[in-house]
């Protein structure tokens, strides 16, 4: 006889087991998104009450204050700007020729599995490990100093896994039928690359750029290790100038025991996040646009 015995409404028992574990299985997932949102929602609602008060004009163009109602964000603002900016010039072109040199050209050397290896254990690598190499590095051994092309370029190293591996699996979602069509109207393979393959996975391209920036824009502890001001009563005019950012801003003020620095560091967070849903929504809106365009 079979394993699966017909339940009273003539059902197999094993058909309906399955479906209750479906269904529990469902229902403990549902519950857990629910209070993942309900306390991401109160985390936001606390900080909005916080420091929505201090939310003004002279806040965001403002300088650091020893006096609380006195403080400001510019510099920090600016510097993360600049830092974001920085990071994605240099980030990206090294992290799409290495994804184009692994997928296109390397598929099948001993280097390119070495790399492989290296760049699957450096996504998990935490961003202190990047902090001191980058201290190592561009401060010491290349003589940046505690500039703002060492911050970038140590979030550069950062941000390259996560934009290596999301290039290489957009260049394989290319169809072959794509390379093979360049190739027999007499391309060459670096012709096809540039002009079909890189245009069709631009919008694949984008996506890690987005997820590397947005994990790159809120780091604290690699910028601490290089050595990025805490305090800075000016804006970063070169790359070679000293600079703070947001987050360095907002650990600064969070660690002061007065209640007024806290609220200054809630609003720090509220500037933060508005420009991290800003540069996320212009970089979704590219990525939108060229996957339209490559479509057409």
């Amino acid at each position: 006889m079979s394993a699966e015995r017909a339940g009273p409404a003539g059902r197999p028992r094993g058909t309906l087991w399955r479906n209750l574990q479906e269904g529990a299985f469902q229902a403990v997932t549902l519950a857990v998104l629910a209070a993942a949102l309900v306390a991401l929602a109160a985390l936001l609602w606390d900080v909005w009450r916080d420091g929505a008060g201090r939310l003004s004009w002279a806040f965001l163009t403002g300088y650091p204050s020893r006096i609380a109602a006195r403080a400001g964000v510019l510099p920090a603002l600016v510097g993360s700007v600049l830092l974001i900016g920085l990071t994605a010039l240099l980030g990206l072109p090294v992290g799409v020729g290495a994804a184009i040199y692994l997928e296109e050209y390397g598929r099948r050397s001993r280097l390119a599995r070495l790399i492989e290896i290296n760049i699957a254990n450096l996504a998990a690598v935490p961003s202190i490990v990047y902090g001191l190499l980058g201290l190592g590095l561009f401060v010491r051994a290349f003589g940046f100093g505690r500039s703002l092309l060492a911050g970038a370029a140590t979030l550069a190293l950062l941000t390259l896994p996560v934009v290596i591996l999301s290039t290489r699996e957009a260049l394989r979602a290319v169809p072959r039928s794509l390379r093979e069509g360049s190739y027999a109207l007499g391309a060459t393979k670096w012709q096809t690359i540039w002009h079909q393959v890189l245009p069709v996975a631009l919008p694949g391209i984008m996506t890690g750029l987005i997820l590397s920036l947005s994990r790159a824009i809120g780091e604290t502890a690699p910028l601490i290790t290089i050595g990025a001001v805490t305090f800075v009563s000016f804006v970063p005019d070169s790359v070679w100038a000293p600079f703070t950012a947001l987050p360095i801003q907002i650990f600064q003020w969070i660690s002061r025991p007065q209640a007024e620095f806290g609220a200054n560091a809630a609003a720090g967070i509220i500037v933060l996040l508005v420009m991290l849903l800003a540069m996320n929504g212009t970089a979704v809106w590219l990525r939108d646009r060229y996957q339209k365009r490559s479509r057409s």
